[in-house]
């Protein structure tokens, strides 16, 4: 294929393709998947799956075998339910700080556990636990890109959370509208977006409901902004936004990630995709100016999405200093994000002297300097 076929298809300049391609400029998530659609490949490819040590390998090969038998109850475990409901606060908090070793390493026993629970009583609570557990499988696996493990998870994810609580539903359509986002499938998320709207709008009620459309439209932004569907995405912002003025603070618990700052660090993100860059880093300003609320792993999203658009400004200073500050957030996430290594790699390409603080992050990322 050309240079000047790909770039057509991506809807980029050969000018622009060509930078992407030498490292000066960053290769958005949103026109890498527009190249792998292009050149029939996943998308998972184009970006790299992060690589596995034997260790992690082993562990993985538990949890898969786990997932598999999730129709096959073993016998009831000793715990009781109240100690299943601890074990899923420190997997919810693996999740907010973004420590992806310990989600690998906990996941296969909690699974195990919480499922065999769930079957032995059938208790709807029991239930919501494995649709968490399997929420965090999916958080794991998208933020390696290992898209079939996070497609695998999102499925028994969903067949939890039909027998769970009424809310379950709505954490299981964020990520696998999520599993779609991953896989570069940007209109195949927005429809189960909008079907899960449609069905929380019609189950629950009060401050459920309102907390139900703000998580799906916070997922609803950033597949409109990678589809650079200005409309779209300025539809589920105001959604998300008047969801947001009826919730003082932000909610972080059991999969309820949503609030006023988990809000503006979302349209920062989707301003960028869009490519409205002045915007976003008003938007990243003003929320940074706050006294941040938010888990780490929210606040290194901030700080990275803000180091690609100080870098779209070409403001290098400011892109590296968001990005050590992401690294500094959630330093095992902002190694393994796509963003962050993308803008690092132009970093390092772009910079002509020698700069302590890039040197570390590029030594962090195994980049030659």
């Amino acid at each position: 294929m050309t240079q000047s076929r790909l770039a057509q298809a991506m809807g980029v300049s050969e000018e622009h393709l060509g930078k992407m391609e030498r490292g000066l400029r960053t290769l958005t998530q949103g026109n890498a998947a527009r190249a792998a659609q292009a050149l029939g490949t996943p998308l998972d490819e184009v970006l790299g799956r992060t690589p596995v040590d034997v260790r992690t390998e082993a562990d993985l090969g538990e949890l898969r075998a786990v997932i598999r038998r999730f129709d096959l109850p073993g016998e009831r475990p000793r715990v009781d339910f109240r100690g299943i409901l601890t074990r899923t606060k420190r997997i919810g908090g693996h999740v907010k700080s973004a420590d992806l070793a310990a989600l690998i390493d906990e996941l296969p026993e909690f699974l195990t556990i919480a499922t065999d629970h769930a079957h032995a009583t059938g208790k709807p609570a029991a239930w919501e636990v494995v649709t968490l557990g399997y929420s965090a499988v999916y958080y794991l696996a998208a933020r390696h890109r290992w898209m079939d493990l996070a497609e695998l998870a999102v499925v028994r994810q969903k067949a939890a959370a039909e027998r769970a609580t009424p809310f379950a539903p709505v954490i299981a359509a964020r990520d696998e509208a999520g599993a779609f986002l991953n896989s570069g499938d940007f209109p195949g998320g927005l429809a189960v977006v909008d079907r899960a709207l449609v069905r929380a709008q019609a189950e629950l009620s009060g401050r459920e409901r309102t907390l139900a459309e703000g998580v799906l439209r916070l997922r609803g932004m950033t597949l409109a902004g990678r589809l650079r569907d200005r409309a779209e995405a300025e539809r589920h912002i105001t959604g998300a936004r008047d969801a947001a003025s009826a919730i003082t603070e932000d909610v972080t618990d059991s999969g309820r990630m949503f609030g006023p700052q988990n809000t503006a660090v979302h349209v920062a993100a989707t301003l960028a995709d869009l490519g409205r860059y002045r915007e976003s880093a008003d938007t990243a300003d003003e929320l940074k100016r706050t006294k941040l609320s938010l888990p780490p792993t929210r606040v290194m999203n901030l700080f990275v999405d803000d180091s690609r658009t100080r870098l779209a400004l070409k403001d290098r200073d400011g892109a590296l200093m968001s990005l050590r500050l992401a690294f500094e957030a959630a330093p095992q996430k902002a190694k393994v994000h796509p963003t962050s290594q993308e803008v690092l790699r132009v970093l390092v390409e772009l910079h002509r002297r020698s700069n302590p603080d890039l040197r570390k992050l590029a030594n962090t990322m195994g980049l030659s300097f």
